[in-house]
């Protein structure tokens, strides 16, 4: 049988509401009438698993496979996928996807003016290892304009997917950086009423995983559930 763990209800305040007026879209996507509870089955919790079979060598390389060198700060981000007791989450995937250096998507949808960057594609993926460790080298996203309110700019942030044991258990979040002065006006980063979880969210720097001459790191640990849980969307 399925663990009833893992649906276990988040803690008050530790995760965005399904509606938060500041965020615009939200108005018209949350739901409008009371939920209601399905329960899970077997073959929602087993099957069908995305794992490594989706992940080619180099995948988790953002700055090579494009054809040249893109342009921008190097950096590194890793960390690991945890359970709500500390214990590693092997095995799971994990896709980044996120802005170029100017702040522009290399997709059709992306209107911004700023220019894109042939050399890279703001994508990859990987699989945790054995002690849940994660690593993918990129490029700083730069921050952008979006239509959600006046003068509104997203923070310079990245997109995460993280798949465990089967398709239903799917969760997305961002990472944002340490410092960035657009965190205190960005609606989706303040959607996460608790403070100290809406924190969870900021990368801490990286001593340990700088290369020196050659990249900055950034450390972001994501843990699935529980009192500490990241702030899902």
């Amino acid at each position: 049988m399925a663990d009833p763990a893992q649906y276990r209800r988040p803690y008050w305040g530790t995760q965005p509401e399904y509606r938060f007026d500041p965020y615009g879209s939200t108005q018209q996507r949350a739901p409008a009438q009371p939920l209601v509870s399905v329960p899970q089955t077997l073959s929602e919790t087993t099957g069908p698993h995305f794992g490594a079979e989706f992940v080619k060598k180099g995948d988790n390389d953002l700055t090579a496979g494009n054809g040249g060198s893109p342009l921008g700060e190097r950096i590194i981000v890793s960390g690991r996928v945890l359970d709500e007791n500390g214990r590693p989450v092997p095995d799971a995937l994990i896709e980044l996807w996120q802005a170029n250096s100017a702040g522009r998507y290399l997709h059709d949808r992306d209107k911004h003016d700023a220019p894109l960057d042939p050399h890279f594609s703001g994508e990859g993926r990987t699989i945790t290892d054995a002690n849940g460790h994660y690593r993918f080298l990129t490029i700083k996203p730069g921050a952008y304009p979006w239509g959600n309110h006046y003068n509104g700019w997203r923070p310079q942030h990245i997109h995460f997917s993280l798949f465990g044991r089967a398709c239903a258990t799917r969760l997305v979040t961002q990472m944002y950086f340490p410092g960035d002065p657009l965190l205190p006006f960005d609606p989706i980063f303040n959607a996460t009423a608790d403070a100290n979880a809406r924190n969870r969210l900021i990368a801490a720097f990286d001593w340990e995983t700088t290369v020196p001459e050659y990249a900055l790191g950034y450390r972001f640990d994501i843990v699935l559930r529980g009192r500490n849980a990241t702030p899902m969307e």
